[in-house]
């Protein structure tokens, strides 16, 4: 058996190459050539080309034909279109922002995208509403027309090793710059859908395993666990031995915190995973928790370059001279604030029975 690999060198691609090699198959990937990755064992074909030129793939394939093609890279409609009669078996990898309110969560009223997100939810229909996310939804209609059995993965962020942005970094150098707090808009209560890329790599690989239930069908991959971002914080510093004091700011004033929360609100951004978990049998390779550990040990081990291509695309300057005077200024601000003397406490409700709630009204229980 024969696979090629569109891509592969990427965060999720060498699990893919090696999830395609433990299942039997000989493995060919097509990729620029600039990154090779030590994951990669010798034994797999490289073509060099550019995946976003018209004709590249064409050439660099000749006649070759392949029985599993996985597009994880380059122009997928191109790619989709130039392995036709190539491949038995076409799956391609695609991105979440092709729902209506995903990138921007105000064309919903009240504003916020619904909780939790399925595959059949609304798509950007206007190009106004969404540069980005109208193009992916052509590029999703395109793949189809020319691949109608094509299996297509929508992608949420990627975290985990060789990530161009490690979301994770922002956390990690404060820690190395041994930084005692960290500001999060509300608490740090968002919740935002990641996959580490093994996880994601293995849900791809479901429709290699389980190729008649997948044809022709879209599905979410991600982690089965959503934390929030409070949880991602302190997963990450504590896998470190790091403990931050948590600055819990309106998110309007959490400046700081925006290259973490990647919107500019601090909406939900949640996925349906019962279709591919009902289908496919997909659970996480790796829980959640366990893979933000690892990824923070290892960008600790592969720090990237201050002020380089990683930093850039974050867009976190690291100016803690400014977060030392935002903070010192909202703690005074909270300082100033008048006691208030309640005619009766606001409580939590006569059905709240944790921690500060109704006291029980037997000592002993009967």
């Amino acid at each position: 058996m024969r696979a090629l690999v569109i891509g592969g060198t990427g965060p999720t691609g060498h699990f893919i190459v090696n999830g395609l090699r433990a299942r039997g198959f000989t493995v060919t990937i097509f990729h620029s050539g600039r990154h090779e990755v030590p994951e990669i064992p010798a034994d797999v074909a490289h073509l060099h080309g550019d995946p976003f030129a018209p004709g590249a793939l064409e050439a660099a394939l000749g006649r070759e034909r392949f029985d599993v093609c996985i597009a994880t890279y380059g122009r997928l409609r191109r790619v989709a279109e130039a392995m036709v009669g190539r491949c038995g078996c076409f799956v391609s990898i695609g991105g979440v922002p092709a729902y209506r309110g995903f990138m921007n969560p105000a064309l919903f009223e009240p504003a916020g995208l619904p909780v939790p997100v399925r595959e059949d939810a609304p798509k950007v229909e206007q190009e106004a509403e969404d540069a980005k996310g109208f193009r992916i939804v052509k590029t999703e209609v395109a793949v189809f027309a020319a691949q109608p059995e094509a299996t297509h993965f929508r992608y949420p962020y990627v975290y985990g090793p060789y990530q161009p942005l490690p979301r994770e970094w922002c956390i990690v150098r404060r820690v190395l710059d041994q930084r005692p707090f960290i500001v999060l808009p509300d608490a740090g209560l968002t919740l935002h859908h990641f996959g580490y890329a093994e996880n994601l790599a293995h849900a791809v690989l479901l429709a290699v395993d389980r190729p008649d239930a997948a044809r022709g069908q879209v599905y979410h991959c991600a982690d089965e666990e959503v934390l929030s971002l409070r949880q991602v914080v302190e997963i990450v510093a504590g896998a470190l031995g790091h403990r931050f004091e948590i600055v819990s700011l309106p998110w309007e004033l959490a400046v700081p915190a925006r290259p973490l929360l990647a919107q500019p609100s601090p909406t939900h951004r949640v996925l349906d995973l019962a279709k591919i978990r009902s289908e496919l049998g997909y659970r996480d390779v790796v829980p959640a928790r366990e893979a933000l550990a690892r990824t923070a040990r290892w960008l600790v081990e592969h720090p990237p370059a201050p002020g380089g291509m990683e930093e850039t695309v974050l867009q976190d300057p690291f100016d803690y001279a400014a977060e030392d005077r935002l903070v010192a200024g909202w703690k005074a601000a909270l300082a100033s604030v008048p006691e208030v003397a309640w005619s009766k406490l606001p409580g939590y409700t006569l059905s709240y029975s944790g921690p500060g709630g109704r006291a029980r009204s037997n000592a002993e229980f009967e």
